[in-house]
């Protein structure tokens, strides 16, 4: 296992369109090894396959650090609610913007056997699997911030105020 180089705005790579994962193979694995490792390291929520590089639909979440989640090839099938809020992300460094999105996910994903499965997901969950699929089609959160790119800093000021 090795910790990635997590790639940031403004490189062309994170404005692609991902390919799906036909097989999980030796390869395959490592990466999503390598990828929770990243995420941990940086102590983030999620990371797309893309922030590391790689153009291919896969996704790790944790929104506890205790539950992993692993989607290969995800797709959203069910929305439902609002919610607003700050969010941030590791390929953007020290900005966190305002930002809105459902309040209830759920998605359709495959595991690591390329078996598929259903997850449901509401509140951070629910952001976190809308966050990273957007990473998949070449999607930044900075385009649907309402209101200025904020630096982190800033905003943790204000909550504790």
């Amino acid at each position: 296992m090795a910790i990635r180089k997590i790639r940031e705005m403004g490189d062309p790579v994170l404005n692609k369109q991902c390919k799906e994962v036909t097989e999980v193979t030796p390869r395959i694995r490592e990466l999503i090894d390598d990828m929770f490792e990243t995420l941990y390291e940086a102590n983030g929520v999620g990371l797309a396959a893309p922030q590391v590089g790689i153009l291919k639909r896969i996704v790790v979440i944790d929104v506890t650090g205790e539950d992993p989640l692993l989607l290969i090839n995800p797709r959203i099938i069910e929305t439902s609610g609002e919610q607003e809020g700050y969010e941030g992300c590791l390929s953007v460094p020290g900005k966190t913007g305002y930002v809105t999105r459902p309040n209830y996910v759920k998605a359709v994903a495959w595991n690591e056997n390329m078996e598929s499965f259903e997850i449901e997901g509401t509140e951070l969950l629910a952001r976190a699997i809308c966050h990273e699929l957007d990473h998949l089609d070449g999607h930044l959160y900075v385009e649907k911030v309402s209101g200025p790119l904020m630096n982190t800093e800033d905003v943790e000021e204000q909550a504790e105020d």
